[in-house]
């Protein structure tokens, strides 16, 4: 049977890719990522295929096609590949095609391990490709701290929760390029988070 092994890579930083992730793509006839996920592998010799925002359902079902046409595949997915990364993705389009998932360590993980915030029962929620919308609001001031991947700007998101009646002097922590030489934790209250700016590698946590 076709095979595609979805491969976490990490939050950024090759210091965080697992060992299996690296064994695991030493298999693939096609290594299918982003520009950033493929730089992490300056040593792999044979085809790959690059994804875009613009391209992302092109790309993937051709990294189907390719499976069925007896290909290993491995796509890489940042971070963990069942948490806001491809294995949605892949399970709608690779029917007949046996998949198999090498986790990776969400920047998620990291941005608790920074806080020192047990995350156990936090609210866990992704934005990316969503919107700044209703879901957070219901989950947000139930007492538990709430790690939030934005979807895009941090700003927006910090703006909407206030737009929506959040209260401005509550704790809020924005990790930015988590695991990057330039990594940054800011700490402060929502409305702070409002006059910073950001990139887009981003987890905010409000608690």
């Amino acid at each position: 049977m076709s095979k595609i092994y979805l491969v976490g890579t990490g939050p950024g930083s090759a210091e965080y890719l697992t060992s299996v992730a690296f064994k695991t793509v030493k298999l693939a006839d096609v290594l299918v990522g982003s520009r950033r996920a493929l730089d992490l592998f300056p040593d792999y010799q044979r085809d790959t295929l690059e994804l875009r925002a613009l391209n992302m359902d092109e790309m993937m079902e051709k990294t189907v096609e390719l499976a069925k046409g007896g290909k290993t595949i491995v796509v890489l997915s940042t971070g963990d590949p069942g948490f806001s990364g491809v294995l949605k993705s892949i399970q709608r389009l690779a029917e007949n095609v046996k998949i198999e998932v090498v986790p990776g360590i969400s920047s998620l993980q990291l941005c608790a391990a920074r806080l020192q915030l047990p995350w156990d029962e936090a609210n866990i929620m992704t934005l990316h490709g969503k919107g700044n919308s209703a879901p957070i609001l219901e989950v947000i001031d139930n007492g538990k701290p709430t790690i939030v991947l934005p979807d895009f700007r941090v700003h927006d998101l910090a703006q909407f929760l206030l737009d929506n009646g959040v209260d401005p002097g509550i704790n809020a922590a924005v990790c930015e390029r988590l695991s990057y030489p330039d990594e940054r934790i800011f700490r402060g209250s929502l409305e702070e988070v409002t006059k910073e700016e950001f990139s887009y590698l981003c987890v905010m946590v409000v608690y």
